[in-house]
């Protein structure tokens, strides 16, 4: 499939009222981290969301709303606001909404004033599970069920979630997480071991099948001895991906046998938040504090990597990713620490938006090819007014 410049934009443009911003508009997707609204009362947050400037806040209830970023009055920032007595509250001049987003309180009016009950701000509904506030932007009557996949079952001790700010379009976010043959070089960490599984067989065999929840795909490696390197993976509409992970790269069971996945989550055109998910599949392995932390700094996205009170990482494309060309030369493929990082480096070294009109694909991308056309097929289906999405009934 001949992916043209109109067709890219078709692809990569989130904004409201456009193909793929409406696509996104139909299925629940991460708002935030439930630790960014940690308590009731706490200081609001900001949140940008396919194009749209929200706030998201967790009222006396325990209720996370998530309101337009500016009060209807005089457009005054709500971030600024104070989350008290079951309300945001604007500073400027104290007009005051609730989840729902009805003014529940207008003190510059008079108490016998009416004014207040046909005055109301934009809000999403909103829902929680698995450490993410999900919510929904679409047509209230076109609702899918709530998320209920098996990994925001596990308990807290077996389930984790972290998130990373990318500066480039989701869908190359997205292909470069489902894209399985690049792993034989961009995360080829060890030069000086040529017996690692995937290096082995740096051309792997891609088989895709769609399903009723998006499409799964299968890596074959064959790396000798009538022996096959199988990794499965699966892809959930509109942009998760998840894989298990019960063999590690020396063939031995790994430290932590689980599905990993991500969420990759439009902010706008040209940024992306990549939730990233792990549930432990076995329960005598709970998720210490000590191997998250181990795992997401071998993954480039620690806390010491990121910059001081944000989700954004302190190697990015202003530093060249802090790229060391000695270790590139003698130990790692890339020369970028971290796994996560080496990633973004090519994802966001590509633009904001790569020009895909441009592209020689190979047979190794029949990953890519399948979500560009489950992609162009859903919006399409949107704008026949189609109702019955895929994914929308699943609950893996």
């Amino acid at each position: 499939m001949r992916i043209t410049e109109e067709l890219n934009e078709r692809l990569t443009r989130v904004g409201p009222g456009t193909p793929m911003g409406e696509l996104f508009r139909r299925y629940w997707i991460p708002a935030c981290l439930s630790e960014e609204v940690p308590e009731p009362d706490s200081p609001p947050v900001r949140v940008r969301l396919l194009g749209e400037d929200l706030v998201a806040f967790r009222d006396s209830t325990g209720t996370v709303g998530l309101l337009d970023a500016y009060c209807p009055h005089r457009r005054a920032p709500m971030f600024f606001g104070r989350n008290e007595e079951a309300g945001l509250r604007c500073v400027y001049h104290g007009w005051k909404f609730d989840t729902l987003g009805a003014c529940v309180d207008m003190p510059t009016e008079t108490p016998d004033s009416k004014f207040r009950f046909r005055v109301s701000t934009k809000s999403y509904p909103t829902y929680e599970a698995g450490g993410i506030v999900w919510t929904y932007m679409g047509p209230q009557e076109l609702t899918p069920p709530v998320p209920d996949q098996e990994w925001m079952r596990a308990p807290q001790t077996h389930r984790r979630v972290s998130k990373t700010g990318e500066s480039c379009n989701f869908l190359q976010a997205i292909e470069g997480g489902i894209d399985t043959a690049h792993s034989s070089f961009a995360h080829n960490n060890d030069l000086a071991n040529p017996r690692l599984l995937r290096n082995l067989d740096r051309h792997p065999k891609l088989e895709v099948e769609f399903t009723d929840y998006g499409f799964r795909y299968a890596s074959l490696r064959n790396v000798g001895n009538d022996t096959t390197y199988l990794r499965v993976y699966q892809y959930f509409m509109p942009s998760q991906q998840c894989r298990g992970f019960f063999v590690g790269l020396d063939g031995k069971q790994p430290q932590m046998p689980g599905v990993f996945g991500h969420i990759w989550v439009p902010i706008d055109d040209e940024h992306t938040y990549v939730y990233n998910t792990l549930c432990s599949m076995d329960e005598r392995f709970p998720i210490t504090d000590e191997w998250w932390e181990e795992h997401e700094s071998e993954m480039g996205r620690g806390k010491e990597e990121n910059i001081p009170g944000t989700y954004w990482l302190i190697r990015n494309r202003s530093n060249d990713y802090l790229i060391d060309r000695e270790v590139q030369r003698t130990k790692t493929f890339t020369g970028i620490e971290g796994v996560n990082t080496q990633d973004f480096a090519i994802q966001e070294g590509m633009g904001p938006i790569v020009d895909r009109s441009k592209e020689a694909l190979g047979s190794t991308d029949r990953a890519i090819q399948a979500c560009r056309r489950l992609l162009l097929r859903t919006m399409d289906e949107i704008e026949r007014g189609g109702t019955e999405l895929v994914g929308h009934d699943s609950d893996a």
